[in-house]
C-alpha cells in the first residue's frame, strides 16, 4: 500500500505563507502523478493543484492560480504546495493525493489519500 501524510499546516494571517509538505512511504510514486485537494466544513472537496509524474506539467484551479505552487522532489518522495498571499477563504482542510497515469483534477481518479492538514487563515 502507499501511505501518504501531510504536514506544515497551521494558523496564520491573511497575506501570509505555508508551505505543505506530503511524504510517501510503503512505495515509491516516482512515476505517480500528484494532486492537492481541499475541503472546508460543510463543503464538497475541491481541487487546488497537481503536477505530473514528470514533474513538468502543473496544473490550478482559478483560485489559486498565481498564488500557490506545486512542486516535487522525487528522490524524496515528496510533494510540496508553496502557498502565498493567503486568504481566509483558503481555510481548509489540505489532502494530498497520488494515482498512476496523468494529472487530473478529479478527486475520484486519485488512488491514495494522506489524511489531511488544517490550514486557517485569520482576518
Amino acid at each position: 500500500q502507499v501511505q501518504l501524510v501531510e504536514s506544515g499546516g497551521g494558523l496564520v494571517q491573511a497575506g501570509d505563507s505555508l508551505r505543505l509538505s506530503c511524504v510517501a512511504s510503503g512505495r515509491t510514486f516516482a512515476s505517480y502523478a500528484l494532486g492537492w485537494f481541499r475541503q472546508a466544513p460543510g463543503k464538497e472537496r475541491e481541487f487546488v493543484a497537481a503536477i505530473g509524474w514528470s514533474g513538468t506539467s502543473t496544473y490550478y484551479a482559478d483560485s489559486v492560480k498565481g498564488r500557490f505552487t506545486i512542486s516535487r522532489d522525487k528522490a524524496k518522495n515528496v510533494v510540496y504546495l508553496q502557498m502565498n498571499s493567503l486568504k481566509p477563504e483558503d481555510t481548509a482542510v489540505y489532502y494530498c493525493a497520488a494515482r498512476r497515469r496523468g494529472a487530473t483534477t478529479t478527486a475520484a481518479a486519485y488512488e491514495y489519500w494522506g489524511q489531511g492538514t488544517q490550514v486557517t487563515i485569520s482576518s
